[in-house]
């Protein structure tokens, strides 16, 4: 049996991997997700930063903060999230400096200094995360005839958590 602790643990290993999520406002323009890169690291736990633009419709349609919801898919397409937390925009420096990189600074003509910059703050709280392996529907149903159905063997791979 898999541990929210073990599945929380597995999100941030493939969000290192393959750092793309859909990030959206809970109930502003019908909660609609966009593609967004996310920044993070373990000595800032449970935040994910995210570099926008001043005109992004995340950012005009949000309040100081905002609940929010980030949906992942690993690149192998083993391990799903859906997290729930708050979206602020939170422009401080430091944090602007320890994600900047060469592929953020193509974004923004005047650099970090560009009026347009807007770093967005995810702090992540409840979430579900699945995991999907590609032999997940034949370990399924095997261990539905151990078990009594497929639903109680795939509950194994999920798990309610908190960050």
């Amino acid at each position: 049996m898999t541990t929210g602790t073990e599945l929380k643990k597995e999100f941030w290993d493939k969000l290192e991997d393959s750092p793309f999520v859909m990030l959206g406002l809970t109930g502003v323009d019908e909660s609609h997700t966009q593609p967004m890169t996310a920044q993070f690291d373990e000595e800032i736990p449970n935040r994910i930063y995210f570099y926008s633009n001043r005109q992004n419709r995340l950012i005009r349609g949000m309040t100081s903060t905002h609940a929010a919801v980030l949906n992942f898919a690993a690149k192998g397409h083993d391990l799903f999230a859906c997290i729930h937390g708050r979206l602020t925009v939170d422009d401080d420096r430091s944090v602007i400096d320890r994600f900047w990189k060469p592929t953020v600074a193509a974004w923004y003509e005047d650099g970090k200094d560009d009026p347009d910059l807007a770093l967005l703050r995810f702090d992540c709280g409840n979430a579900e995360i699945w995991r999907a392996g590609s032999g997940d529907f034949l370990h399924w149903m095997t261990a539905s005839i151990f078990r009594g159905s497929a639903e109680k063997a795939a509950a194994d791979d999920v798990a309610r958590v908190h960050f």
